[in-house]
């Protein structure tokens, strides 16, 4: 798996309807040699062990294993790209149900961190997060976007990072806020 994120288009795995891997090598990254790699893989194991939970599960059940001094940090499928036509991802996350999940984070004290949504050439993909949350919204820039280059287009891709109100104090580093 590292192996594919490593070397795949853009970092994303992706399968076709069926189960295999289909997205093609990004021929600009060569990826890390195996001995680099083995030594990150080691040193990042001992720092995370007994610190870090890896779990395949619902996120409402993550969300209930959290508690006061966790952060949890959410990926999930962005808005506007993640609709039942395009069968490169999975539908998306309704955003009312994501909202209450994450307002229940606040009125427990988490702090969360979220990557949901975006900007490319102009054009928003997604409505973002309720501001009902108290949430700070920062743009990061992501580079070009791989969308637009395939159609002789020249494009930046901006992704929304919207931080927890408990964490509004910390600015990521060149971040662009709302």
């Amino acid at each position: 798996m590292l192996y594919l994120l490593a070397r795949c288009v853009k970092g994303a795995v992706r399968y076709g309807r069926n189960g295999k891997f289909n997205q093609s090598p990004d021929k600009r990254r060569h990826g890390t040699s195996p001995r680099k790699m083995r030594v990150n893989v080691l040193a990042l194991s001992a720092l995370m062990r007994g610190r870090a939970t890896f779990s395949g599960v619902d996120y409402r059940d993550v969300f209930g294993m959290a508690g006061p001094g966790d952060l949890v940090y959410m990926d999930p499928p962005y808005q506007g790209v993640s609709g039942l036509g395009d069968p490169r991802y999975i539908a998306g996350v309704p955003l009312a149900e994501f909202g209450e999940a994450l307002e229940a984070l606040n009125r427990r004290n988490i702090n969360f961190i979220v990557s949901y949504d975006g900007t490319c050439g102009g054009k928003e993909y997604g409505s973002g997060l309720p501001d009902g949350l108290g949430c700070g919204k920062f743009f990061l820039e992501a580079g070009p976007s791989t969308q637009a280059t395939l159609l002789g287009k020249s494009e930046t891709t901006f992704e929304a990072l919207y931080v927890s109100r408990g964490l509004l104090p910390v600015v990521p580093r060149g971040a662009n806020a709302v």
